[in-house]
């Protein structure tokens, strides 16, 4: 699943293949307000469809929308709350040119963005704690990762070197200050050798050792304290077998749980029950359904949304 993940990032891939902040912590609400399309505090279950590159939404409440958006192919998914009004914002990254497309919920109408160029990867979130999502790429040239972010706001922009060509991105909010920080993971020498997390808090430099190389990120707040854990997930050794999500403990050790089948799932953890915390979540692509464990109570959730070859828009967020 890693290789094939960063195609997956794209529509292409299946076409072949901090505003309402409530109770909880600022982590949660950056990954669950992307999701969020009717301002409740509850992530929505979200698939594109490559066929009639159309977006199909499903709120918390059981309202249904359809919207054709993007291109399939061409665009990257880029869910984000762009104008700050607290709900997900339908957006795609162009990048054949560059072009940020985003569908305001606040208003309905669309904006463009020029940010990138073919080659970048988008990695857009809320840099700066304003409640807007932030347009940024990251650039992978000379050896080296380059962070991009163009600032919703103020409209200025920040270049910053941060990880190697080589390494995935991993932005979250490590530090709980409402920023999402610059991270990745690296990779060891060989695919079950471990991976380190560097983090880039603005005001620290943080590194820890989780995981194997090929485990996939799956960024979220599996504790509730309103601080990005590290996670990662671990296919198993047939298409048959689960898939192992690990969390890091802040003070040290581990979680984990089995959660999902290697050969049909697609990550899609989130908060669907909108109490800050980050539920394991997948969507199986060979009957169209999303499996939701929640990680406070166990209790197991089961919703039929979307068909094979769809995407859940969710896994925008796995690196």
């Amino acid at each position: 699943m890693r290789s094939s993940f960063a195609a997956f990032g794209k529509i292409a891939l299946l076409a072949a293949c901090v505003a309402a902040l409530g109770l909880t912590g600022y982590a949660q609400v950056g990954l669950r307000t992307a999701l969020d399309a009717d301002g409740d505090q509850k992530a929505d279950f979200m698939v594109f469809r490559p066929a009639t590159n159309t977006w199909h939404i499903r709120t918390s409440t059981g309202l249904i929308r359809s919207q054709q958006w993007g291109i399939a192919n061409e665009d990257w998914m880029v869910p984000g709350d762009y104008d700050g009004d607290g709900k997900a914002d339908i957006a795609v990254w162009r990048e054949a040119s560059g072009k940020w497309y985003v569908l305001k919920s606040s208003n309905n109408t669309f904006s463009t963005q020029t940010w990138g160029v073919p080659g970048d990867e988008p990695i857009s979130r809320d840099y700066d704690g304003d409640g807007k999502t932030d347009y940024a790429v990251v650039r992978r040239t000379g050896g080296n990762m380059i962070w991009y972010i163009v600032f919703s706001s103020t409209g200025n922009f920040l270049g910053r070197q941060f990880g190697v060509s080589t390494d995935f991105t991993a932005p979250g909010d490590y530090d709980g200050d409402g920023k999402f920080d610059v991270a990745v993971q690296r990779p060891g020498a060989t695919p079950t050798s471990l991976a380190t997390f560097y983090i880039n808090t603005g005001t620290a430099f943080l590194s820890y050792t989780f995981g194997q190389s090929n485990d996939l990120v799956a960024p979220g707040d599996y504790d509730g304290d309103g601080k990005t854990d590290i996670a990662v997930v671990r296919e198993g050794a047939t298409p048959t077998s689960g898939l192992t999500w690990y969390i890091r403990k802040p003070a040290g050790g581990y979680t984990s749980v089995v959660w999902g089948v290697t050969g049909t799932d697609l990550l899609a953890q989130n908060d669907y029950t909108g109490d800050g915390v980050t539920d394991f979540g997948v969507w199986r692509n060979s009957n169209g359904t999303f499996y939701v464990l929640d990680k406070t109570n166990g209790a197991i959730s089961t919703v039929n949304w979307g068909q094979p070859n769809d995407f859940p828009v969710v896994s925008y967020d796995t690196h």
